[in-house]
């Protein structure tokens, strides 16, 4: 009986010196968290709260605004379009080449963007390998356009989606779409009426990163597309004008960003933050 009490008072000291922080630690923890966690805390104390609606409403900001909105949203679909696809190749086809494929499809999350927007042009524009007979054959000139943006912005943001549904493909059970084909589906309609439904969590959530990704990205799109208002003047390019002239409409543009970054990881937490 001592015994047993002795045991379990040493585990509660155990569990209770588990619970504690050793201080060389603690320390380096805490100047992290300052870290991360300053700048935004001064980017919320230096914002002109009550100059806020007079900012946020400008002609200027607005137009940035809604462009940000509409090529992020465009990009996001061209990523489902063809982004999804590819993720169901990468985790169900099994092909010579496949891990290469999946180096490439993940590249340009490492990438630095400006070169992102480089290769961009030299594949797209109007000199460009495939760019010069969209031009001399069809007339479609993409660097410089809204739809240049939506192609910058899609090239960066896809691979979220990518690695989101193939990451939800692969935890998948296959066997459905093995039991629906016996059945007499096709592949297609094994993929459209079982697999689609199965993995509609993963798809939202890489849709979500993708859209995300897609509304802050600034060095491809003002390589490949410029930063022209109206135009192709996102809001990541707004706030880099801005902080030269009027540091006041940057800092609102900032905190819309900001916004939205807090928006994604709160829609987000259910699925990839949550204790097992």
């Amino acid at each position: 009986m001592r015994l047993r009490k002795s045991s379990a008072t040493r585990l509660r000291k155990s569990r209770k010196n588990q619970g504690g922080a050793p201080l060389p630690l603690l320390v380096p923890a805490l100047i992290g968290l300052a870290f991360l966690t300053l700048p935004l805390i001064a980017l919320l104390i230096r914002a002109p709260w009550r100059s806020m609606p007079d900012l946020l409403t400008s002609s200027e900001v607005w137009q940035a605004l809604q462009l940000s909105l509409l090529c992020a949203t465009a990009a996001t679909a061209v990523s489902l379009v063809i982004g999804v696809p590819l993720a169901w190749l990468l985790a169900r086809v099994d092909f010579p080449g496949r891990g290469l494929v999946r180096a490439l499809v993940t590249l340009p999350l490492v990438l630095p963007p400006v070169v992102g927007g480089v290769a961009l042009l030299m594949a797209l524009g109007r000199n460009g390998v495939v760019g010069k007979w969209l031009d001399s054959w069809f007339g479609l000139t993409l660097p410089f356009t809204t739809t240049g943006v939506v192609i910058a912005e899609a090239f960066v943001a896809m691979p979220f989606l990518v690695i989101s549904v193939e990451g939800t493909l692969r935890a998948a059970d296959p066997r459905y779409e093995e039991a629906a084909t016996t059945l007499g589906a096709s592949r297609f309609t094994a993929f459209r009426r079982v697999t689609l439904p199965l993995i509609a969590p993963g798809i939202a959530a890489g849709a979500v990163l993708a859209w995300a990704r897609a509304l802050g990205e600034f060095g491809a799109t003002i390589t490949f597309a410029g930063n022209f208002p109206g135009r192709t003047q996102t809001m990541p390019l707004a706030v880099y004008l801005a902080l030269q002239n009027d540091p006041a409409s940057a800092i609102a543009l900032s905190l819309v960003l900001l916004a939205v970054s807090i928006a994604v990881l709160a829609g987000l937490r259910d699925r990839w933050m949550t204790t097992p």
